[in-house]
């Protein structure tokens, strides 16, 4: 008899929300996470001194419901902690010159004469089959699109928006009820990282760190997972929470169709490195990020929304295709500091989706592949790249399996 009742490759976001979830069932979870930490996408970088800053994603809202209700039974909802005035600062970089805006006086760098032309046919135009940048780019001009509002979208998902589809599945904008008991957007003490980290901790899941996972297949009703180290753990039903090229990878030698539709996802490697400074080094206005218009990263999120009394970090989220070098020496330039100023460097790669009109047709032929069985495929591929599409969609997946009776 199998001494779990369910595998989970992956320690992100999805593969832990599943794995908790599975878990309030009653049922057994090994969960084999490759690298050396938990978090995937939520990477809350800590210094040896305590201090912690948001290398990966940055904010939580509390129309994150399926967030907060892992947060809330994983026992974490009291280090839940309102972003600070900083929030309502951020920055606007556009060939050397900083603008310091509020969110309504983003809509003051527009070119209004440009958008009053196009307006009038934009908002008739239909929504449908649109991409982000076909639909605002008609409605509110290229220009406008190409000076104000693309940077803002693309610094949204670390990449380049313009070929999103604008609804539906792999899209940026999404209508969510709020949990009023919780404030607007916020964080945690600790960072976002303490949601994973206290899943990882809830009873019924054993987490194995380090291990990387070489092969998947069918054995009897269930599944075999081969390990890297040589091992094979058996389970009635398995869950692959990792990026889709790598999940095509393990499913292609027995789950070709599957592999085919994954393989047809796109992707982009993000390139993140953060820095802390002390408070008297850091010359910018506090503020939430930056935002650069046509430069060599998409976006400088800082910590500045959970002041610290003595320390700042800032954390860039390059394009691809630059040296470690360069990147240091972007972020020192926009920073107006030296090496020798910083307090602590951290550095992170990480692979996203790239999802494009027709998402929405790879995520139902993947869902009527998967329908009737016990193999689970979760992450920010489905839905979208948001903490709560991934968590959502690791729900959705245990409900359907678990309805069939397993």
């Amino acid at each position: 008899m199998a001494s779990h009742d369910v595998v989970v490759v992956g320690g992100g976001i999805s593969g832990l929300s599943l794995a908790w979830r599975a878990a309030q069932d009653g049922k057994r979870v090994l969960l084999l996470e490759k690298a050396g930490r938990l978090g995937g996408c939520l990477h809350s970088e800590r210094t040896a001194g305590g201090y912690w800053f948001e290398l990966g994603a940055h904010t939580a809202y509390n129309s994150y419901g399926h967030f907060l209700d892992v947060a809330v039974g994983a026992g974490v909802a009291g280090l839940v902690r309102e972003r600070g005035p900083a929030r309502a600062r951020i920055g606007l970089l556009t060939h050397g010159e900083y603008r310091w805006l509020t969110p309504p006086r983003v809509l003051l760098q527009l070119n209004w004469l440009e958008a009053a032309v196009h307006l009038p046919v934009g908002l008739l135009a239909s929504k449908e089959g649109q991409t982000v940048y076909s639909r605002f780019s008609r409605l509110l001009g290229r220009g406008n699109y190409d000076r104000v509002l693309g940077p803002f979208l693309s610094a949204v998902p670390s990449q380049r928006a313009d070929g999103f589809p604008l609804s539906g599945p792999g899209s940026l904008f999404k209508k969510r009820p709020r949990r009023k008991e919780f404030v607007r957007s916020f964080g945690f003490d600790g960072g976002l990282q303490v949601v994973c980290d206290a899943a990882a901790k809830t009873n019924g899941v054993t987490v194995e760190t380090g291990v990387g996972v070489e092969a998947v297949a069918k054995r009897g009703d269930g599944f075999a997972v081969t390990t890297a180290d040589g091992r094979t753990v058996e389970a009635p039903v398995l869950a692959l929470a990792i990026p889709p090229g790598v999940a095509a990878a393990l499913l292609r030698p027995r789950f070709g169709e599957l592999a085919s539709h994954l393989s047809s996802i796109g992707s982009v490697t993000v390139e993140s490195l953060g820095v802390v400074l002390p408070r008297g080094k850091a010359w910018m206005p506090e503020c939430a990020f930056v935002v650069p218009v046509d430069d060599q990263f998409f976006s400088c999120v800082t910590r500045d929304p959970f002041p610290d009394p003595e320390q700042r970090a800032f954390a860039f989220h390059f394009r691809p295709g630059l040296t470690r070098a360069e990147r240091l020496q972007r972020a020192l330039e926009v920073l107006k500091v030296t090496e020798a100023d910083l307090l602590h460097v951290a550095e992170r790669s990480r692979t996203l989706p790239s999802p494009a009109l027709g998402h929405g047709a790879i995520v139902a032929d993947l869902d009527h592949h998967l329908a009737g069985g016990r193999l689970m495929l979760t992450g920010n591929y489905f839905d979208g790249l948001a903490i709560e599409d991934c968590v959502s969609r690791s729900f959705a997946e245990w409900a359907r399996v678990a309805a069939a009776g397993t």
